[in-house]
């Protein structure tokens, strides 16, 4: 693995906390050769679990949040660039063992997030369903038979797992490397989400295929979802099994529906693939993020998850007290502000923190990193982070038990 490239800023913050990362490339590859299975049956207590898992479960007595970043590797890392320049092809990134545990682990060697998220897409599993696609450098995604009648769906097969061993032949690698010093994260994609690339052919800014098929096709559209939803629900526990400790679901195209049609024809399937889920995996923190979900908060809060995911458009201290106490929260930075200048930035981090409470919080951006964020402003929020204290914070606040919105 090649170490990564990283500002003066980074690499200091790397080194400050090498107790909490591998200690080196090298030792990363050596110890690969031994890397032992691990099932979703692993269990410890709870004291010995990482931060942000028990921060998921909306545990007490917390000294801080637990923080990480949507998109938290990627294209704003210089040494991500690097490598992309010897692996120009995204497909060869996301599907090739070596390269998806390399990249993951960037920025968890250079910032020590408390979250390391898999780096891979939404749309990795659609091969192993009979969906074939393509990534366009212009265009994107690209699907070259969208999915639109019944024939097709009928054509479309359970999901083969064993097309996907490198998803947990990484993940197995990174929970070793990680090995408790931050939860490991998978993630998915919503069947709507899923279902907006599948129909329209890729990309859209409009969603009309799709949405006329709400009222044209919707025994066709129902069946798609259906098979999306099973299909996902193995996924995700093919994740677990591989050593994922917490799965993050993004319905990242629902907030461009209307709320009483995101209630029709997503969150039913959603709720079926929790249902499945916590009943195999209950161990296993499920976060849900929805891009625009102002409007979908309170039709959110039964789907069964434990974390609701804010976008960066709504106000923490509303959205807390919308979702009530009951289900922790997570979120919500402006990516923006890591543009701006470090103490705007800290400011930012403490003003969103103490909106949310001293439990049950996740801190994490309202959307992903966006491309050109400077590196040294992610080491910031990181090292914002670790600095933070609930005591200090919350010093004599008497905590009001947040009853959620009806």
């Amino acid at each position: 693995m090649v170490s990564p490239t990283t500002t003066a800023a980074a690499t200091a913050t790397a080194a400050a906390f090498l107790s909490a990362a591998p200690a080196s490339s090298s030792s990363t590859q050596r110890r690969r050769t031994r890397l032992p299975a691990i099932s979703a049956s692993l269990s410890s207590s709870s004291s010995e679990e990482p931060l942000l898992i028990r921060a998921a479960r909306g545990e007490d007595g917390l000294p801080r949040p637990p923080a990480w970043m949507m998109r938290q590797a990627g294209r704003y890392m210089a040494s991500y660039q690097a490598l992309s320049k010897r692996h120009p092809s995204f497909r060869e990134r996301s599907e090739t063992t070596d390269l998806i545990v390399e990249i993951t682990l960037q920025p968890w060697h250079a910032f020590a997030p408390d979250g390391v998220i898999l780096f891979s897409d939404i749309l990795t599993p659609l091969p192993a369903i009979g969906v074939p696609f393509d990534i366009s450098e212009s265009k994107g995604p690209v699907i070259q038979s969208p999915v639109r009648t019944e024939e097709q769906v009928r054509e479309l097969v359970p999901i083969d797992l064993d097309k996907l061993q490198f998803v947990g032949e990484s993940l197995k690698i990174l929970r070793n490397e990680i090995d408790g010093k931050a939860a490991l994260l998978g993630f998915v994609g919503a069947p709507w989400t899923i279902a907006t690339y599948v129909v329209e052919g890729g990309m859209t800014n409009t969603y009309t295929n799709i949405k006329r098929m709400c009222h044209t096709a919707p025994n066709v559209l129902r069946g798609l979802l259906s098979h999306l939803a099973e299909a996902i629900s193995d996924y995700i526990i093919y994740q677990v099994n591989s050593g994922a400790q917490c799965i993050q679901i993004f319905d990242s195209w629902g907030g461009q529906l209307p709320p009483h049609v995101w209630e029709q024809w997503s969150k039913p399937y959603i709720k079926q693939i929790v249902a499945k889920i916590k009943k195999e995996c209950p161990h296993v923190p499920l976060v849900l993020y929805i891009n625009g979900n102002g409007g979908l908060l309170e039709r959110m809060k039964d789907i069964g998850v434990d974390v609701i995911g804010l976008d960066w458009t709504v106000d923490m201290a509303d959205g807390r007290r919308r979702v009530g106490d009951g289900l922790s929260v997570q979120g919500n930075v402006d990516p923006a502000y890591l543009f701006s200048p470090l103490p705007v930035l800290t400011d930012e981090i403490h003003r969103v923190v103490k909106s949310a409470g001293p439990k049950g919080h996740i801190l994490n951006l309202g959307h992903g990193v966006l491309q050109k964020t400077p590196e040294e402003a992610v080491a910031h929020f990181f090292d914002v982070t670790r600095s933070l204290r609930y005591d200090a914070l919350f010093q004599g606040h008497v905590t009001e038990e947040l009853q959620p919105v009806a």
